[in-house]
């Protein structure tokens, strides 16, 4: 039976790789595929789970392939079924069964259908990776690409303004939670000196016994895993994301935001819950943030005047309850709970559009004044306020512009000064007499080779922070996140001995990405001449496989796992002491900017409305 597991990662992986073969104008094979790749997934798990039933629902944990090796340290794709995976694949796999059927008809004659379809099955098959995974790095494969396809969703309509802009801040949101899960996976590696599974994070006695002379380094891991999981299921700070997420179509609203891809914050929690289960602190807090996000969140939602936005709102408030019932222990109920809510939202959000035609047209008909309401108990200017603040939203946006974004724009434009021949001149220089120290760091006194790390990793974030806000020179820019990438690996490199196939490895993926990017961008400014960063060009209508090329490129670059350097990251932090905060804090912040200014770069340069007017385009505000 555990040999199994395997099956439901390979059919559909096997359906979106079929479907990338299929011409675009073969609409009906394109849906044909889709729903029976996952149809198929559906059956396949209908009668696994009766074998499973009969064995008496145990446990399987399957370790199946060893991507890299070496001392201390081994990077292995791990599989785990248990009944969170069982409820998780029979909701997940009877939803998108049923939005694929939906979708065939809804997208008939839509400019993206093959584009469409193909998201989906890519986006399913990162779902069944998470849920499947049974150890932190075989979920983080599964995340990334949840987060990818959640951008490319979004941004469907990639010749309009909004579904671009509200991309590229989601895409924002969902690096905060990679880069929490990073470091979750850098403390565990510590911690535990080796790739613990999920299997193993269950047996009390073993967890106890590593917590108990590590407590503050447990309850780190713990606050970065609800990090984590707050940034995946929109809980406060975090909220406003969701209602954003719904400028893709309604069939892919429903299946990522509405019922699957929003729970997986829920999943992280379960599947993590008994090794934080005896840290009471930890418990509260989760508890705590539930109860005031479902608070805030309902209030939000009933002054909402989009259907979509009140779904998104209603969804998130029921998070938060299921955040509780985690948090108090009952998982069992809040696995009843999320495929409740589940299956409500994708409704809900399937039917949307026929209620508000109907809503629009009873309106004028039949008339209803408002119901009573607790808030009606509430003084005026109580209730005056709660309806200024729930309409705003909290300010949430207006929160993370302020906090976290605008301080990131504020430092980079203090480097306006740097252009492309001050780069050179500075950081070429400086990055081979680094190298040739690193020959000779013998020599070095041991204060200053102590502080080398950080003064390295501290430049790396300077370049990709200056990569970030650059708002006209693309190819700067491009060549400022792979510059980043090298004084990251130089920095570790001083950091601690290891062998050097193993800065290889990291940089492999990103030579090869970056070369490839440079050459799409280089090309793509002698045909169009104008590329700069400071508007979008849209240049996707007119060059769709150059596109495809560059998205390829921003991925290799930015660490997905198409290329080694997926896990030379990974194997970087483990270079990384659990006393070096500094050092993590810099090389994990480099890594969040590096993403959003690589998505930045491709978003700007290939999507949103065509540069040139005369070409058809959408309102901004479309």
């Amino acid at each position: 039976m555990t040999s199994l597991l395997q099956l439901f990662i390979v059919i559909p992986l096997a359906g979106f790789i079929v479907s990338l073969l299929i011409p675009g104008k073969l609409e009906t094979l394109m849906s044909r595929v889709a729903f029976s790749t996952v149809g198929l997934h559906l059956l396949s798990f209908l009668v696994f789970a009766v074998y499973w039933f009969i064995d008496d629902m145990p446990s399987y944990d399957l370790k199946d392939i060893v991507l890299f090796k070496t001392t201390g340290y081994e990077f292995f794709i791990d599989f785990y079924f248990d009944r969170v995976t069982a409820t998780y694949l029979f909701v997940g796999s009877f939803l998108t069964f049923l939005v694929t059927i939906y979708s065939r008809y809804y997208l008939h004659r839509e400019t993206g259908y093959k584009r469409f379809f193909n998201t989906i099955l890519f986006f399913y098959f990162g779902y069944n990776l998470t849920i499947f995974s049974g150890n932190l790095e075989t979920l983080f494969v599964g995340w990334e690409i949840l987060g990818i396809s959640s951008f490319l969703l979004i941004a469907f309509y990639r010749d309009r303004y909004l579904p671009v802009k509200n991309a590229v801040k989601v895409f924002s949101i969902y690096r905060i939670g990679d880069v929490g899960l990073i470091l979750a996976m850098w403390l565990m590696h510590h911690l535990w000196h080796e790739n613990v599974t999920f299997a193993r994070l269950s047996n009390f006695e073993l967890v106890h016994e590593h917590l108990q002379r590590h407590s503050w380094v447990g309850v780190l891991i713990s606050l970065l895993i609800l990090i984590s999981a707050a940034a995946k299921s929109a809980q406060l700070p975090f909220s406003s994301w969701l209602p954003r997420a719904m400028e893709g179509p309604t069939p892919s609203s429903a299946i990522f935001y509405g019922s699957l891809a929003v729970h997986l914050g829920v999943f992280l929690l379960l599947r993590t819950f008994p090794f934080w289960e005896h840290q009471l602190s930890v418990r509260i807090l989760i508890g705590l943030l539930g109860f005031v996000t479902s608070v805030i969140t309902t209030g939000i939602a009933r002054v909402q005047s989009s259907v979509k936005s009140q779904i998104a709102y209603a969804s998130i408030a029921q998070i938060g309850l299921i955040f509780i019932e985690i948090a108090a222990g009952f998982s069992g109920l809040a696995l009843f709970h999320f495929a409740g809510n589940a299956f409500l939202r994708t409704y809900q959000l399937l039917v949307s559009p026929s209620v508000v035609t109907y809503l629009i047209r009873e309106q004028f008909y039949n008339f209803t004044p408002h119901a009573p309401s607790i808030e009606d108990s509430f003084p005026k200017k109580m209730q005056y306020t709660l309806y200024i603040l729930c309409l705003k939203e909290w300010n949430l946006d207006s929160f993370m512009y302020r906090y976290l974004w605008n301080p990131l724009k504020w430092a980079g434009r203090g480097l306006d000064f740097l252009t492309v021949g001050r780069v050179i001149l500075f950081f070429v220089p400086a990055y081979l007499i680094g190298v040739a120290s690193l020959y000779g760091e013998e020599v070095i006194p041991p204060a200053i080779h102590q502080a080398l790390p950080i003064f390295f990793s501290l430049l790396a974030l300077i370049a990709v922070l200056k990569s970030f806000t650059e708002r006209k020179n693309v190819e700067m820019s491009w060549i400022l996140v792979i510059v980043n990438h090298f004084w990251i690996a130089l920095a570790i490199s001083f950091n601690e001995h290891f062998k050097y196939d193993q800065t290889l490895l990291y940089l492999s993926g990103i030579l090869v990405s970056g070369l490839l990017g440079y050459f799409c961008l280089r090309w793509l400014k002698s045909l169009e001449e104008n590329i700069d960063l400071d508007q979008f060009h849209g240049h996707s209508y007119k060059h769709p496989k150059l596109a495809f090329v560059f998205l390829l490129s921003c991925l290799g670059v930015s660490g997905f796992p198409i290329t080694p350097t997926f896990i030379g990251e990974d194997l970087i932090f483990t270079h990384i002491h659990e006393d070096q905060f500094l050092l993590a804090f810099f090389v994990s912040l480099s890594f969040i900017i590096d993403g959003l200014s690589i998505i930045r770069i491709y978003a700007r340069v290939f999507l949103g409305p065509h540069v040139r007017s005369v070409y058809e385009m959408g309102y901004r505000s479309s």
